[in-house]
């Protein structure tokens, strides 16, 4: 299955891959935050499906929103699409009836946080960096699922300064499993899915719904709470004004 940049394919074992591949940065348009919160739910109900690996190909595991999509919409319509599209996908990681396991490299950034802060579990690579830059694009969300990754005051600092972590600093946190070199990526990812797979799925699919029912915290309504501060900044113009500062300032760094 392909579209919208995304494939996904099951294997014998019930190891199911999801692959990111939406070149230059995995920055997914609307669609494609929709497509990926249909295909976890899709393989989530799929009796045949007993783990799912969710990585990305290219030059890093997600940049978040398509900006240029909302930009070039002269109303609402692409950012409410994109608040609901990434609210739906975020929400399909963390709802899949089967454990997802998160293979992260280069860069996991804003929406990329959502989708990894869900996961069950996390392996990165070598290269891995995790971060917020949202402030320098006039929006907020995700700071749920940052804290999930890194610890509270670390987590405000990253948001307020869009400072990034590397994958051995979240490692020291717990959050992410294994470092592992780039080359290895996929290969630990499933051989760590194998493992799970070879539980028994009704005891795996019990033990997910376990989880989700002990969190501290309800990440959906936490997340949809976040989201409406994005939009208000959007509405009262700050929102544009800030994006166009982040691209001229980008822009002369370029130059020089």
């Amino acid at each position: 299955m392909a579209e919208q940049g995304i494939t996904a394919g099951v294997d014998g074992r019930g190891i199911a891959e999801v692959v990111l591949d939406c070149p230059p940065v995995n920055a997914l348009p609307v669609a494609g935050w929709y497509r990926l919160a249909e295909l976890l739910r899709e393989l989530g109900r799929d009796p045949g499906v007993r783990v799912v690996v969710l990585r990305a190909e290219g030059r890093g595991f997600n940049a978040g929103v398509d900006i240029k999509e909302i930009q070039a919409d002269r109303g609402f319509t692409a950012l409410v699409g994109a608040n609901r599209g990434c609210f739906a996908a975020f929400a399909a990681v963390y709802d899949c009836e089967v454990p997802v396991i998160a293979a992260v490299h280069g860069f996991c950034l804003g929406g990329g946080i959502g989708l990894v802060g869900n996961a069950d579990i996390v392996i990165a690579a070598e290269d891995a960096v995790f971060g917020l830059p949202e402030v320098d694009r006039g929006a907020l969300g995700a700071a749920t699922h940052l804290s999930r990754l890194v610890p509270l005051h670390r987590a405000r600092a990253m948001m307020y300064t869009s400072a990034t972590a590397t994958a051995a600093e979240l490692h020291g946190y717990g959050s992410v499993l294994e470092v592992v070199p780039g080359e290895r990526l996929r290969a630990r990812a499933l051989e760590l899915a194998a493992v799970v797979a070879a539980k028994d799925p009704a005891v795996i699919r019990a033990a997910k719904e376990a989880f989700a029912g002990i969190d501290l915290w309800d990440v959906k309504r936490s997340y949809r709470y976040e989201q409406g501060f994005t939009f208000e900044l959007n509405l009262s113009g700050v929102a544009d004004r800030v994006r166009d500062g982040f691209g001229a300032r980008a822009g002369n760094e370029r130059e020089r």
